[in-house]
């Protein structure tokens, strides 16, 4: 699956292909290119070594389904009955037999009775006459068609009709929605609105659901004080704790904050082994480059662990761990906020999604026109926090970057509305250029 698929376009032609996959693969980039720089492996690289240590979690749970919301299913629901349940009417007017309609008309009949939804009576049309019938109420035996109100008058204890209704007009069948025993929805569908308003309607009361995720995380540095704490020189505010927070809160993950920890190796090894007995994924932010104090990837190995992914080619985000503890997935992602919270968008969710067992892949991508014109280096992925502009003649959005240096510029996300992905091997993108947009959906 591919994230960028190498879909720039510059007018009608597509440039810097590779062979890897196309749009309507959401996961991966298409960044599996030979200018990925030594030391470094490519954005596709990573996300695939650590899909490969993903085990979803195995225990599930039976649930009522107003408790399900964003839950995720363990296993397919089936239809147990047809939907509708029974042959109802599609709007309010009046039921008759076609066989009561002799001739050419006008026909007059006698009204019976009246029906409305909920109505439980089973009996048929008596012979000869018209029956009024509301939205939704069970049409009775002998009825084939409906005929709107608005297409009759009404006189004495009778309506006219002037016209012949088709047979079937104005009445849903039982089971042309979904006949019983189809498959409502799929094992890793997660419940939704939409989900759950279907399983409601099939008369779902229950679901089986996998357990939470769960996820232990927390931020390495000594500078880090608490938002709204005085500081000291050198000292600065912990952001990447509340990215955190916000990124997790979450109906089917179970988040534990374990707090910032300072840089000192038997702290961080501590905290270490401690969340990964509980979880599985641990999260930290920090520590996790080549300098003096960066301990996480030496912490890591003291600890039992292991290193299956250190740098990657993506900008921001370079400097990304990815391991294993015990029976814990590990992530280490970078100090800077805007660099943590790109790779944890772009790879550490997709490993949070895999773990839950969802079937169906964010990020949901689409087609943006470049409003800008910028040459680059190529060699890493670029992921640069963009605003949506208006739309072009063919109904296609444009993009625009405030700036390219963003590595450290933590107000472009609050304004942006989601990442603009360039593939690794571009050199230049023009103004114009057609790329890929991940677009934000937390407000």
């Amino acid at each position: 699956m591919n994230l960028l698929g190498s879909t720039l376009r510059r007018g009608g032609e597509i440039v810097h292909m590779t062979s890897s996959s196309t749009l309507s693969d959401p996961f991966y980039c298409g960044c599996d290119t030979e200018l990925v720089p030594d030391g470094l492996v490519s954005v596709d690289e990573a996300l695939r070594r650590g899909l490969a240590l993903v085990m979803p979690v195995g225990e599930v749970e039976r649930i009522p389904l107003d408790r399900a919301h964003g839950r995720v299913l363990a296993e397919s629901e089936n239809a147990e009955t047809p939907l509708p349940l029974f042959d109802n009417s599609a709007m309010d007017g009046y039921a008759v037999r076609l066989a009561d309609l002799v001739g050419k008309g006008p026909w007059h009949l006698p009204v019976a009775g009246r029906l409305a939804a909920g109505d439980t009576s089973a009996a048929p049309l008596p012979p000869g006459t018209a029956l009024h019938i509301f939205t939704g109420a069970a049409v009775p035996p002998g009825c084939n068609a409906v005929v709107m109100q608005e297409m009759t008058r009404l006189e004495g204890d009778g309506i006219w009709l002037s016209r012949r209704p088709e047979r079937g007009s104005n009445i849903r069948r039982a089971g042309e929605d979904l006949a019983a025993g189809t498959q409502l929805l799929p094992a890793g569908r997660r419940i939704g609105p939409r989900a759950a308003a279907l399983l409601a309607c099939a008369g779902c009361g229950e679901v089986t659901v996998r357990r939470r995720v769960r996820v232990a995380f927390f931020s390495t540095g000594s500078e880090l004080r608490e938002p709204g704490a005085r500081l000291e020189h050198g000292q600065i505010w912990n952001s990447n704790r509340y990215h955190l927070q916000g990124s997790l809160d979450l109906p089917w993950v179970d988040a534990v904050d374990m707090g910032c920890v300072p840089d000192k190796p038997e702290q961080l090894r501590e905290t270490l082994e401690r969340a990964s007995h509980a979880a599985d994924l641990v999260v930290s932010t920090g520590g996790v480059s080549v300098g003096g104090e960066d301990h996480m990837p030496a912490v890591l190995r003291a600890a039992g662990g292991s290193i299956h992914v250190r740098k990657v080619a993506m900008k921001p985000g370079k400097p990304l761990m990815i391991g294993r503890i015990g029976a814990a997935i590990y992530l280490g992602l970078p100090g800077n906020p805007v660099s943590a919270f790109v790779t944890w968008h772009v790879i550490g969710a997709r490993i949070a999604e895999a773990l839950a067992g969802i079937s169906e892949r964010t990020p949901r991508r689409i087609i943006v026109r470049a409003g800008f014109d910028r040459p680059r280096h190529p060699g890493r992925c670029e992921f640069l926090p963009a605003c949506l502009g208006s739309y072009d003649g063919c109904g296609t959005r444009t993009a625009d970057i405030v700036t390219s240096e963003v590595s450290h510029r933590a107000g472009l996300l609050a304004k942006a509305d989601g990442l603009l992905m360039i593939p690794s091997e571009t050199d230049r993108v023009q103004l114009g250029d057609m790329l890929e947009f991940l677009p934000f959906h937390d407000g």
